[in-house]
């Protein structure tokens, strides 16, 4: 099975953070998202991967260095979701395409998902689900009928970024051009009103890592066991607080659920549902709390 992870956006709702790195490199319990993806990719089967790359783009091309089976595709203008897929045409094999957004984190059965692909005789296969916050697209028979919908309009349901094509759609894609693929998907359901079905995966756990808190919740949720953990991270918590530093007894004070990387603890702290990254400053005295720390 083969698989791409688009992992070359700006993450421009992350900023300032996403001046330092990009927002797949964002580490999840202290191991960067996009790692952890390749590696859970792998285990479901996926033998060929494909990981585009634009924005700070060096740090993606040094993650991935050295990886089996995981090829980089650099892109030295924005070429968007169409157009990266696009480019990636003549590296696929003749053989259905898994697509992930690379800022993502899930439970979704990906082979489950993707023979159900091989088995609808669809183009095209969206996982879906009931998420008010992202219901956008209309969901008629189990197909995928119209985008951008009206918030609240009935029969709606949102795309969790996770879906898998038929090479032959990207063919109509005008190469080496910005492109979005859901404008490819518009074109093909007006030519054919069943070319996109619609798999709904309600009941699995879906995070999208767009703003800072979105990002912090998922910290949560994870260190305090309310979603599943995937069996791809190094070290499984024991409990809500994740620590790879280490702390001088009765330094740090740490409150509901924390995640500190490798840093130096300069003194007496307070941490309260804080993720704090490798080399991250702070100060002695500091009370810090619904925080990320660089």
């Amino acid at each position: 099975m083969q698989a791409m992870i688009l992992a070359a956006g700006f993450g421009t709702r992350l900023l300032p953070y996403t001046e330092r790195r990009p927002k797949p490199l964002f580490p999840l319990l202290n191991e960067p998202l996009l790692l952890l993806t390749v590696r859970h990719l792998k285990a479901a089967g996926f033998d060929h991967i494909i990981v585009n790359c634009h924005y700070l783009k060096e740090q993606i091309i040094e993650a991935l260095d050295g990886i089996s089976g995981v090829t980089v595709q650099q892109e030295d203008t924005v070429l968007g979701t169409g157009g990266g897929l696009r480019l990636a045409l003549d590296q696929l094999r003749d053989e259905p395409l898994f697509v992930s957004n690379g800022d993502i984190y899930h439970s979704v059965d990906t082979a489950g998902l993707y023979r159900v692909h091989c088995a609808n005789h669809s183009a095209v296969t969206m996982a879906m689900h009931d998420c008010p916050r992202f219901n956008k697209l209309v969901v008629t028979d189990g197909h995928v009928t119209g985008f951008g919908a009206e918030e609240g309009a009935s029969g709606t349901m949102a795309f969790t970024g996770l879906h898998v094509l038929d090479p032959e759609v990207l063919e109509k894609i005008p190469p080496g051009r910005k492109y979005s693929i859901i404008d490819r998907y518009r074109d093909l359901i007006e030519s054919d009103p069943a070319a996109i079905a619609a798999q709904s995966v309600d009941g699995c756990s879906w995070t999208d890592m767009g703003t800072v808190q979105d990002y912090l919740d998922l910290h949560g949720r994870l260190l305090k066991k309310e979603i599943p953990l995937w069996p791809e991270f190094a070290t499984v918590p024991n409990g809500p607080f994740v620590c790879n530093s280490p702390v001088p007894e009765g330094s740090v004070d740490f409150y509901d659920w924390c995640c500190v990387g490798d840093v130096q603890i300069p003194g007496q702290l307070s941490l309260k549902r804080c993720v704090v990254w490798d080399g991250a400053q702070m100060e002695s005295g500091g009370d810090y709390a619904d925080s990320l720390l660089v």
